[in-house]
């Protein structure tokens, strides 16, 4: 693999398809040691010579295809904190969909490579409401019960919401949900958009979605990030490779029933180039 990528960046011109079909085709622990092969083969890195050979859209997908995915999300994580202004889109996402193993992982990664605390840096960057269910869900051990002690003592209603919300399993949610349908007569999430706005209600509902389904949590976001004026390509790229391994095919059924279209097409009608041909790719099928 590594002598491919060699030949296909070699001399003059770049064999594009040879780079994006041979990279789309492995999973991100084979990526990890072809460049391994790859330095020690020719004593270079191999994604500063894609980087070199490359640009682009397409660049930047092949250079997160490159990344080890628990690094890959905390720097997003981090490019989303530093600074002026926060990317809050990126924090809601990663933190509303990440399992506890995954978020203790990136934590971790995080301190490594950029030098700082992640919880830190995010209450730094956020403030009320919002931030505390932030930090809830940065700690969470998913299943734990431990606030329920604590209930009592919280003042107001927004509280209790954020306290529930970022403590209880996904399992446990649903049938909050369930109940809470029957006893109001409305749904959750019709709820959270009367009572609350901004990030903090980007973040709740992004947190009652995933507690549903994380696949048509995500097939929504892709739909959002192509079906405009203009494609939301950061988001497109970053759910295509953070979900490339892990529930791919699931988001491309949630994407079919509920927009009766396939994630193929759709993919196919909102980009062009080898970019597109990647993320066609790394979506695997037309559905």
């Amino acid at each position: 693999d590594a002598e491919i990528l060699h030949k296909a960046m070699k001399g003059m011109g770049t064999d594009e398809d040879a780079i994006l079909m041979l990279l789309t085709s492995r999973s991100n622990d084979q990526r990890q040691q072809i460049k391994a092969a790859y330095k020690k083969a020719h004593g270079k890195d191999l994604v500063s010579a894609l980087k070199s050979e490359l640009g682009g859209l397409f660049e930047s997908l092949i250079v997160a295809l490159m990344t080890p995915s628990v690094l890959y999300d905390a720097t997003l994580l981090h490019n989303a904190l530093k600074g002026a202004g926060t990317e809050d889109e990126v924090l809601i996402e990663i933190l509303a969909s990440r399992t506890g193993e995954q978020i203790k992982e990136i934590t971790k990664v995080y301190k490594k490579e950029f030098g700082g605390k992640l919880e830190k840096d995010i209450c730094g960057d956020t403030s009320g409401h919002y931030q505390q269910l932030l930090v809830i869900l940065l700690q969470r051990e998913r299943e734990r019960d431990l606030y329920a002690a604590g209930e009592g003592k919280f003042g107001t209603d927004e509280e209790k919401f954020i306290t529930i919300l970022g403590n209880r399993s996904a399992e446990h949610l649903g049938k909050v949900f369930a109940a809470y349908k029957k006893i109001s007569g409305s749904d959750i999430e019709d709820s959270i958009r009367g009572e609350t706005t901004g990030n903090l209600e980007n973040l709740l509902l992004a947190v009652v979605k995933c507690a549903g389904s994380i696949p048509d949590f995500f097939a929504e976001r892709l739909y959002k990030s192509m079906r405009r004026a203009g494609t939301d390509d950061d988001t497109l790229m970053r759910i295509m490779v953070s979900r490339s391994e892990v529930d791919m095919l699931d988001i491309r059924g949630s994407f079919k029933k509920i927009y009766g279209q396939s994630l193929y097409s759709t993919i196919q009608e909102d980009t062009t180039g080898d970019y597109q041909k990647a993320l066609l790719y790394l979506c695997g099928g037309n559905d």
